[in-house]
């Protein structure tokens, strides 16, 4: 669990994303958050605080006063906090191949410390290691919240390029036909060879 928590800015968007729904206090945040991870982030007290303190001088939050609990601090949503939740909305919509270009990159760079020889890391004397069987573990969890969120898992037989492609809605078959078939193969034989690394682990 990463007890800073995602980055800040996110944490400011998820902030406004709750208060939206309903009148928060700090420690509830905090709570929430951590649900929404997972478990995996744990933001401090210093990180959600200083952004609530923030949207109250700004106007984008205010305290609201609750006689059954007088001497916590709720925080309610204003109007100018709904616009700024808006633009931050369309900020966000924006960063999904971000997001996923975070979470590949780190299962990458993980994959590498476990098989790549130029990395020589220590073994942690913790509850986690650079290996296969934690590599396993990080993929079945993903696969399970995919499942539950979304349905079965299916897998995607493409190469990123394809992937980004098909995303962006290029048809590569119309601008190269022997494209698609070559980098099918090339991306296959990147696959196995990644394939390898991590299973001689």
């Amino acid at each position: 669990m990463r007890k800073s928590g995602p980055p800040k800015g996110l944490i400011s968007y998820l902030v406004l994303e709750l208060l939206d729904e309903r009148p928060r206090y700090g420690y509830e945040l905090l709570g929430e958050i951590t649900e929404i991870s997972g478990g995996h982030w744990e933001p401090s007290y210093g990180s959600v605080y200083p952004i609530l303190y923030k949207f109250e001088e700004e106007g984008v939050a205010e305290r609201v006063e609750r006689e059954d609990e007088p001497d916590r601090k709720y925080f309610a949503l204003t109007d100018a906090g709904r616009e700024e939740l808006a633009e931050k909305r369309r900020e966000i919509g924006g960063e999904a191949e971000d997001f996923g270009d975070v979470v590949l990159g780190f299962y990458h760079l993980y994959a590498a410390l476990a098989t790549d020889d130029r990395f020589e890391v220590d073994d942690a004397e913790g509850d986690w290691g650079y290996s296969e069987r934690y590599s396993a573990w990080t993929v079945e969890q993903i696969i399970r919240h995919h499942e539950r969120d979304f349905g079965e898992f299916e897998r995607i037989d493409a190469s990123p390029e394809e992937f980004y492609d098909e995303a962006d809605g290029t048809d590569r078959d119309e601008t190269d036909p022997d494209s698609s078939e070559t980098e099918m193969a090339d991306g296959a034989e990147e696959s196995e060879g990644t394939s390898s690394g991590a299973a001689d682990d």
